[in-house]
Formats: C-alpha cells, structure tokens, sequence
C-alpha cells in the first residue's frame, strides 16, 4: 500500500516484548523499565491475525525484534508461522545474540531470513559500561553460532562518542567473514538525546585512513533504508543507517507494531491506532485493515529530531518502542 507521499510500506516490525536481558544506557535507565504485564503483551495469535491483516495492505517483509525478542518463549514457533504466511517474503530477527546459540537451529529450521546482531564494541570494560551486563562473550558466541548457521547476518553498531569504543574493530567483523557491518546512527528519543552521533561522513574517513579505498556497493542488502560500501581489505560491506545526517524519510517503506499492539507509523510520533484493543474488542479484519490502512495513508512526510516544539513528539524509550 502507498502512502499518501507515494511511498510503498512493504515492512512491518514488530516488538514481541519489551523485556531485555541488557540495560543498554541509551535504552534504559539502570534499574530498567517497568514492564507491561503479560497479558497487556499481545498473544502469538494475535499478532499472526494482524499480519494476515497487513498483508492486505500489502505487508511483504517483517522483522521480530524486541527489547531482546529471544527472551520470548517459542519464538521460532512464530518465524516459522509468519514464513508460512501467503504474501509474506522475508522474515528476519534483531537480537543482542546472548541466546541465539540455543536456539539459531530452531530458527534456522523455520526458515529465518537473516539476523541482526546488536553490538557497540568490543571491549569488555566498555561493553560492561554500556550494557550494565558482563555479557560480551555471549555476544560473540551467538555471533559465531550465527554465522556457522549459514542464516545471513550483520552486525548493528550504534556509534557513542565514548572513549574506548574503537569502531574499525567492529569494521573488522567483516575482515574474514561475509559479515556485513552496519552503523546506525543514534535516535533522539527517550535516553537515546542524552549521547552525541557521529555522522556517516566522519566513519567513512575513518573507514578510508585504517582500511584502504571505499566503494558504493551496486547490491542492495536488506528491507530497509541502509545503503552499503565495498571496503577494500574486507570480505563484508559496511553499511550506514543514517536518518539524521542523511535523512531518507521520503523514502521510508516501514511501519512498527509494539508489543502491546499500537501500530506506529514513524518513530518519532506518538500518533497510531491501538490494535490490541480492536483485536480483544472483536473488530473484524476487514475493520483491522481499514484502521491499519489509514495509519499507513496518514504516515508523516518525515522526521523533524533537529526541530523543537514538535507536536505529539514521542515520549516513550526505545525499549518501550520497540527497537
């Protein structure tokens, strides 16, 4: 379905809980969030009944994420039900990879499209610092079990501007694996305003001066709005997620779905449609895909994170988001 900016929203993500194994600091206080209860969280029959829904509306690509969507039991049960979905091509799993190595032949068995690994360096002392967990060699051993599953992975680096975080070491994830690597740059939303972004073009120097030359790769690797590099001396593509130095709003094609059923149509607004309440209400799927369709036609022509006293700004955390 296109919007009213003429843009064709193919991508839904979806938050299957809001709780998290980590406390990432520009996610969450220390203490972490109050979590919804479980039965605010919506069913597995029910988020199956939205996307039947939104494939109507011409719904192709979903991504499974969280707070960390590992922690929900049978989440594969779920992958392997959405890639049986008519209408339905790719199904892929964001994640901070601490559990994959239990369950990456599950999912691998349900067909999983790629995976998304969380990680923002390699150092134990900051990783620590930054996750308020010791839980790094977890990390890597999810991204090893990862990457022997055969299912494609990248790697998502959100840069912090801290001492110590050495992002041509995550670069480097790509040096002998076909990794792709990707940067994403910080949202300011929630904890996220409290921590400065460093821009697309201040990493590519970076990435010239330690690695040799960098190419615009013809390919195009993914669902959604990172464009990628060919670096000379790496086997993986380095890519950047760059809404707020590069914004690529006129070209967005993605929609979220939190874990307790509101439907939003641009990260920044708070504006959406519950579905949830429609769904336990006993609306039909006819009504669900005319609300869901008005959400989707009304999407916003574009963020406005460098303006103040924008209207209906949202106030939520991303762990309450969804990420």
């Amino acid at each position: 379905m296109k919007d009213e900016f003429e843009r064709n929203i193919d991508y839904l993500r979806i938050s299957v809980t809001d709780r998290c194994n980590l406390r990432c600091v520009y996610c969450m206080p220390k203490e972490g969030v109050v979590c919804a209860s479980h039965d605010d969280i919506l069913r597995y029959d029910e988020i199956l009944q939205i996307c039947r829904c939104m494939t109507r509306l011409g719904i192709k690509k979903i991504k499974l994420t969280g707070g960390e969507p590992l922690v929900r039991k049978n989440l594969p049960w779920l992958a392997a039900r959405l890639k049986e979905m008519p209408g339905i091509e790719k199904v892929t799993l964001t994640t901070n990879g601490i559990l994959l190595p239990l369950y990456v032949d599950e999912l691998k068995k349900a067909g999983l499209d790629g995976i998304n690994i969380s990680l923002d360096t390699l150092d134990e002392r900051l990783f620590s610092r930054i996750t308020r967990r010791d839980m790094l060699r977890e990390v890597k051993a999810g991204i090893d079990a990862a990457y022997e599953s055969g299912i494609p992975l990248k790697i998502n680096c959100v840069p912090l501007g801290m001492p110590g975080q050495d992002l041509m070491e995550i670069a480097a994830l790509a040096r002998d694996r076909n990794i792709h690597v990707r940067f994403i740059e910080m949202m300011p939303i929630g904890y996220g305003k409290n921590f400065a972004f460093q821009g697309e073009d201040e990493i590519l120097q970076t990435l010239r001066s330690s690695f040799g030359p960098v190419y615009p790769a013809a390919d195009h690797l993914g669902s959604g709005p990172c464009h990628y590099y060919t670096v000379e001396g790496l086997k993986g593509k380095i890519g950047f997620i760059s809404a707020i130095s590069h914004k690529f709003c006129g070209s967005c094609n993605r929609i979220r779905l939190t874990s307790q059923g509101f439907l939003k149509a641009c990260l920044q607004y708070e504006t959406g449609c519950d579905l949830r309440e429609l769904i336990r209400g006993g609306a039909s799927d006819e009504e669900i895909c005319r609300i869901a369709g008005q959400v989707i036609l009304n999407k916003p022509k574009g963020h406005q994170f460098l303006e103040k006293g924008i209207r209906q700004e949202e106030s939520h955390s991303m762990a309450q988001i969804g990420g």
